[in-house]
């Protein structure tokens, strides 16, 4: 049997939004992950109604 490792719903969030704008664009994985950390941290500062 195999197991993966422990991801937290922030890092699975994370890989998500990396992988989105790694697909869409020429950046490298590296610097997608620092943006994708960048756009989440934007996010979760707008209030809920607002989103």
């Amino acid at each position: 049997m195999t197991t993966s490792p422990y991801l937290s719903s922030y890092e699975r969030r994370v890989e998500l939004v990396r992988e989105t704008l790694s697909a869409h664009s020429e950046i490298s994985l590296e610097e997608a992950r620092a943006l994708a950390v960048h756009v989440l941290g934007a996010l979760d500062h707008i209030p809920e109604k607002v989103r």
